[in-house]
């Protein structure tokens, strides 16, 4: 089996890949978006490439992640943050969330607060064992939201990405929605969104879809990759 860390090339401050696929090349999302259901089937091959990487490479990789991202001064003392709790085979950020206790920064996990049209805010994590939405996915069992101007960096769950940022989520559109405002912006953008992955889920390419919002930057456990678009 190839390792899962892979070389990196330095640029400054930002490491970026320079190996993508993990025991095969990875699925080409162009090709793939000229089909009706790509991205469904884009998707379930993502999550199985990512179901192969064993438990404890996946620990690994979230401890790297997080070493990453504490060399960053993204972890202010008193500034809230955006994160998420982990389901299944996702990039799990206990490390991150610690450490982010740790620098004093408040946590602010996504809670769904309408199914209907797809809506989510920014509620703060207590010490209270979290409720589970009927995606099965933890959420603070709590109603003290933050509006998401008021995040200072937000990271966010994927499953695959390319080098211009952008990212292919469930499919839900949950963040795309919350964040539609970005893609009207053309001065600095808050908050700062940034991806959490394995390296393995990076793809040359994705047809960037007009409700995409792209991503700032994404971290990996090989590194720091600043997007390109």
């Amino acid at each position: 089996m190839a390792p899962l860390v892979a070389p990196v090339e330095s640029n400054g401050s930002y490491r970026h890949l320079r190996v993508a696929p993990l025991n095969s090349p990875p699925p080409s999302a162009s090709a793939a978006c000229e089909q009706p259901d790509a991205r469904t089937l884009l998707r379930r091959r993502l999550r199985e490439q990512r179901a192969q990487l064993p438990a404890a490479a996946r620990a690994a990789a979230a401890r790297a992640i997080a070493r990453h991202i504490a060399s960053m001064p993204w972890l202010q003392h008193g500034r809230p943050i955006g994160a998420y709790a982990a389901v299944g085979t996702e990039v799990d950020t206990a490390p991150l969330l610690a450490l982010a206790l740790r620098r004093g920064c408040p946590p602010y996990l996504p809670r769904i607060v309408d199914y209907r049209h797809r809506r989510m805010r920014f509620a703060r994590m207590h010490g209270a064992p979290p409720s589970i939405n009927r995606h099965g996915i933890p959420e603070p069992d709590s109603r003290s939201y933050l509006p998401v101007l008021a995040l200072a960096v937000v990271f966010v769950p994927l499953l695959g990405f390319d080098a211009r940022g952008t990212r292919l989520g469930s499919g839900a559109g949950y963040y795309d929605r919350l964040f539609a405002f970005r893609r009207r912006r053309i001065a600095w953008q808050r908050p700062l969104l940034i991806g959490l992955a394995y390296r393995c889920q990076q793809l040359p390419h994705i047809e960037r879809r007009a409700c995409d919002v792209p991503l700032d930057l994404v971290v990996t456990e090989a590194g720091i990759i600043r997007c390109e678009s």
